[in-house]
């Protein structure tokens, strides 16, 4: 359970270090007098004098956040000789690059992981299709088991992540996504209507509901690793063991044994298995953890790795493509939560999609304990996702300092300290209201799935 808060806490001090990052590094070019760089908010547990201008880098107790404190004159007095180095001094130009530098570091820092992923090499799964439910939107299309998705709307997709990514960018544009697949030989359209979906069918795997699943081979139900510590190792499952049967339920391939646990939550089953031809029988209770807001069981065991590859593809550029292709990964994750944002708003997607610490840290934690790639394209995700809400139009925000210089730019002087308190006050209630929602979502997926 220490993955969990661990994975989360680590995550949250590189996004808010980075963001805070930005906003320092924007000040010192535009001569700003930087006196305190703080990641966490309330009583102060480290702190260290640094350079010329004695800046104190401080770690706080409430890591939800940071700041960067300037030199000021509404925030105190300013020596004569430093008023040129105050921020209200700046032109407005200057003060709204610092303001903004702090989400393009959160997008920065996405481009850059992505970058160094696609040079690497990421490993991910093709977009074969598994055979759909009877009545299901994908079963009336005409999709089979077989199918290979090699294009959505006239927009080549290579792996499962791009298809879900274009059927969904189809369902927020309201239209049915046209997708090009391949059987073999043979290549046919399929126009798979997404406006059967409602705004509470928004809430976990979209393409399962539309009856597009992965296709899943039959594999031999033998592990391969188990966890340290998990219900597996502790219960004497081996590499090797070969499971036949799970509470009395025979068992002929993976997917059956994954299907099982996971129904299993809280629940004791016993396991039969062949250790080296000889029969035996462990039992164990399945951790519990949380997978699309839904509880699912987890024993802590892989299955043994075959030779087939079939299923996976690897994406791997050079430098130049890699980092377009980061560029790109970046820029239609941003379009789609500015979408979804949008559609929140006007209710056409459930409130229910919105996400707060403790789903966020669910999801660092799973990562995490998925490895490091998997991890670190996590925070890429939530990287952009706190720069795209930091741009919004919301007093207490980055996005709500920019609307203010905008305000300012047209009108030829800053906003008036009324209007500004008026809008912090209206800040206050929008964000209040957000993490109210957001902790209610997480709260309700953690009791009731």
């Amino acid at each position: 359970m220490l993955w969990y808060p661990l994975a989360f806490l680590l995550a949250l001090g590189i996004l808010v270090t980075v963001h805070e990052l930005g906003h320092y590094f924007a000040a010192r070019m535009c001569g700003i007098k930087v006196l305190k760089f703080s990641i966490g908010f309330g009583r102060t547990l480290w702190s260290k004098t640094v350079g010329r201008d004695a800046t104190e880098w401080a770690i706080a107790l409430v890591p939800l956040g940071g700041y960067v404190k300037m030199l000021d004159e509404r925030e105190g007095e300013v020596p004569p000789q430093q008023l040129e180095r105050a921020f209200n001094r700046q032109p407005l130009s200057r003060r709204a690059f610092v303001v903004v530098a702090g989400p393009l570091a959160n997008l920065a820092l996405a481009v850059a992981i992505y970058w160094i992923m696609f040079m690497v090499g990421v490993q991910e799964l093709k977009p074969m299709l598994g055979q759909p439910p009877v009545d299901s939107p994908a079963a009336v299309a005409g999709v089979t088991e077989g199918d290979w998705v090699r294009s959505v709307d006239g927009v080549d997709v290579r792996t499962w992540s791009e298809l879900r990514m274009a059927v969904l960018e189809a369902h927020m544009a309201g239209r049915s996504a046209e997708l090009r697949v391949t059987h073999g030989d043979n290549a046919h359209p399929v126009v798979l209507p997404t406006d059967s979906l409602g705004a509470k069918d928004m809430d976990g795997d979209m393409l399962r509901k539309l009856g597009l699943l992965l296709n899943q081979p039959k594999i031999d139900p033998v592990i391969g690793k188990v966890q340290a510590g998990s219900p597996a190792q502790k219960a004497g499952l081996q590499p090797g063991d070969r499971i036949v049967a799970i509470s009395s339920e025979p068992v002929s391939h993976w997917g059956e044994v994954v299907d099982k646990v996971r129904a299993a939550t809280g629940k004791l089953v016993s396991i039969d298995v062949v250790r080296q031809g000889h029969p035996a029988r462990v039992e164990l209770v399945p951790d519990t953890i949380t997978s699309n807001g839904k509880a699912i069981g987890r024993m802590g065991a892989a299955v043994q790795a075959g030779d087939d590859h079939s299923l996976l593809i690897e994406l791997r550029y050079g430098p130049v493509p890699a980092l377009g292709q980061a560029f790109k990964q970046t820029w239609a994750t941003m379009r789609l939560s500015l979408s979804m944002m949008g559609r929140m708003v006007s209710g056409d997607i459930s409130w229910r999609n919105l996400s707060g610490p403790v789903t966020i840290a669910d999801y660092a934690g799973q990562t995490a304990q998925m490895g490091l790639m998997p991890y670190v394209s996590f925070i890429a995700l939530i990287s952009i996702s706190l720069g795209v809400l930091n741009l919004l139009p919301v007093p207490l925000l980055d996005g709500g300092h920019l609307m203010y210089y905008l305000a300012e730019f047209f009108k030829g002087s800053p906003v008036s300290e009324r209007a500004m308190e008026i809008g912090q006050r209206i800040g206050f209630g929008v964000l209040g209201l957000l993490m109210a929602c957001a902790l209610f979502n997480d709260l309700n997926r953690l009791f009731f799935g």
